[in-house]
């Protein structure tokens, strides 16, 4: 799905995380737009909600935090397992899909009748600038 598609606010959060430079929790995202009409958490939260449905952005469940896809055009939601290696010290987020460790645990959760529904990986660590 591309931005055409969104609606005002939708539009405004994607943009808004797209140019980030990094992550952000609803709230800073609120802040950020509270000029172009934002009053409420609520208007965020829709937002979010259907961006990351969409697969435009993924919520970072260690800082409760926001990123815009690093490759939308891909529909990450298809992937299965995103996965992301976040810097301790700087903040830096890189996302990546690796296959076979997708089907790695695709095989080991099969084997124990376990059936993922979705899949996020995160690794905390330094990034080479920051180690």
């Amino acid at each position: 799905m591309s931005a055409a598609g969104l609606t005002k606010n939708q539009a405004l959060v994607f943009d808004k995380l797209t140019t980030a430079g990094g992550p952000m929790s609803a709230y800073q995202i609120l802040d950020n737009l509270r000029d172009d009409g934002f009053r409420a958490p609520l208007q965020v939260y829709r937002a979010l909600d259907k961006l990351v449905a969409d697969g435009l952005v993924h919520k970072l469940e260690s800082l409760n935090a926001f990123v815009a896809c690093a490759h939308p055009e891909e529909k990450c939601g298809s992937h299965g397992l995103t996965a992301f290696a976040i810097c301790n010290s700087c903040g830096n987020v890189f996302e990546f899909h690796h296959h076979g460790l997708e089907h790695d645990l695709e095989h080991f959760l099969g084997a124990k009748g376990f059936k993922p529904e979705k899949t996020v990986v995160e690794i905390r660590g330094k990034c080479a600038n920051c180690a």
